[in-house]
Parts: structure tokens; C-alpha cells; sequence
């Protein structure tokens, strides 16, 4: 499923002829996805040494092939993003925006990107969040200073109010979005919530300023944009041509 919807939304039947680098990579499932999609090469990393093991457990139950690679790493380390080359696919989901310099993690990402190559990301807009992009700092800053007790009552707030809408019979509903989310991305529900309310360092990012910075930076393309949900996810193209050798 979710190799289907990676190829999907880059409007493609397979990776094969590809290599795929996964900044940020965490549970490891989108490196997997890549892996079932047939890339070439993949290479994952992630700040989290949790999330480096996960997607390393990921990696030995795939058959541990030798064209994936694991390790930690920095998206805001120059020098280390510098070995690791240019990619055909540079892809983060959902990590850029907490790094505690946003903008500098996606400059950071689109210089990995070979000439022709893509950039898939996904940041938290700040064009469709409610009640307001400020609103959700403020809790998550309150959330992440807060002790055991008073974190528990945050996270049943949020359920009341966000999950329920404050609506008791609203709970076959929200039920059912349990399930569906446990069966789509293999995560509970509390553990989503607890991800959502804890996530820090967190930045918002303005869909158009997106475009307009990868635009005057590298001048990327826009391939693709899906817009409506927490994330926005873009598709960008690095429209520079590989610079073919003198004969």
C-alpha cells in the first residue's frame, strides 16, 4: 500500500532506473515502500537513533539487500549531506519542518538532488491548519513543558475536542478512523496523538512561500502539489540537465 501510494503521487509505475534518499526516514516505511517499488539504490538516515534502528529492523526483515543502506545522520550537517552525493529522489515526509530551521533543512534537501532528479517532501501548512498554525504552537509548547499528569489531560482534551469534536455520538465515527489508521500506517492511535501534540521543534510552512523559495534557490519546478490535509505535499523537479562529457 504504501509503495502504491509513493508511486502514485509521483506518477509512476515503478522505481526501477532510480535511487531513492530517505531524510528523516523513522519507522522506516517509506524507505520499504521504496524498496518494494523497486529503486535502484536507497539509502535512509534519521537524527533519532530509535528511528535509525526501526528502519534498520525494517531493512533485515526485507532480506538486509545489499542496495539499501542505514545510518544517523543530520539534514542540517553540510558536510555530512555532502558525502552521501546527489539522488534521483530526495524524499522527506514530515520531517523538515521539525528540525528547528526549517527553511535551511529544505535547502539542505534539494542540494541532494542530481540534475533531472526529484524532491518529494511534505511540511505542515500553514494554509489550512485550525484553528490557527499559532494555536497548535502554543499547545505543543504547553504539552512539551508539562509533566505526566497534566499530559495526560492534553491528550484526552485533544481527543474531546479534535477526535470527537466535543460530540460523544461522534464515537463509531472516530472508531472506525482508529482502525483504518492502524490498518494504513501500522500506528496506534495514542501514539499518533502523542506524536501530534509532542512534536517539537515545529515549524509551519506557507504552500506558496514553499514554491517561491525552492523556485529562486535552485529554480525547481513544481510537479505536483496535494494540498487539504495537515501536510501539504510537493513534487519538484530539478530541470538542470546532467552536463554530458567531451568527447
Amino acid at each position: 500500500m504504501a509503495a502504491d501510494k509513493l508511486l502514485s503521487f509521483l506518477g509512476k509505475q515503478s522505481l526501477e532506473g532510480m535511487d531513492f534518499l530517505d531524510i528523516g526516514s523513522g519507522s522506516g516505511l517509506h524507505s520499504l515502500a521504496a524498496f518494494d517499488a523497486k529503486a535502484d539504490r536507497i539509502h535512509s538516515f534519521d537524527f533519532d537513533p530509535l528511528s535509525v534502528s526501526t528502519t534498520g529492523k525494517l531493512r533485515k526483515l526485507a532480506g538486509d539487500p545489499p542496495n539499501w543502506a542505514v545510518e544517523r545522520g543530520d539534514v542540517l550537517d553540510a558536510g555530512f549531506l555532502e558525502t552521501l552525493g546527489t539522488w534521483s529522489l530526495v524524499y522527506s515526509w514530515g520531517v523538515l519542518h521539525h528540525t528547528g530551521a526549517m527553511w535551511q533543512a529544505i535547502e539542505n534537501a534539494a542540494g541532494r538532488v542530481a540534475p533531472g532528479g526529484l524532491l518529494f517532501i511534505a511540511l505542515y501548512s500553514s494554509n489550512v491548519v485550525q484553528p490557527s498554525a499559532q494555536f497548535w504552537l502554543d499547545v505543543k509548547r504547553r504539552y512539551n513543558a508539562a509533566n505526566p499528569r497534566q499530559r495526560w489531560w492534553m491528550e484526552y482534551w485533544y481527543i474531546w475536542r479534535f477526535g470527537l469534536g466535543g460530540n460523544p455520538l461522534r464515537l463509531p465515527l472516530l472508531l472506525k478512523q482508529i482502525y483504518e489508521k492502524k490498518k494504513g500506517r501500522g500506528m496506534s492511535y495514542m501514539t499518533d496523538v502523542r506524536d501530534w501534540l509532542g512534536g517539537w521543534p515545529m515549524e509551519f510552512a506557507d504552500d506558496q512561500a514553499v514554491v517561491d523559495f525552492l523556485k529562486e534557490r535552485f529554480d525547481f519546478e513544481l510537479v505536483r502539489i496535494s494540498t487539504g490535509e495537515a501536510c501539504t505535499e510537493f513534487l519538484f523537479q530539478n530541470p538542470n540537465k546532467v552536463q554530458s562529457k567531451p568527447n
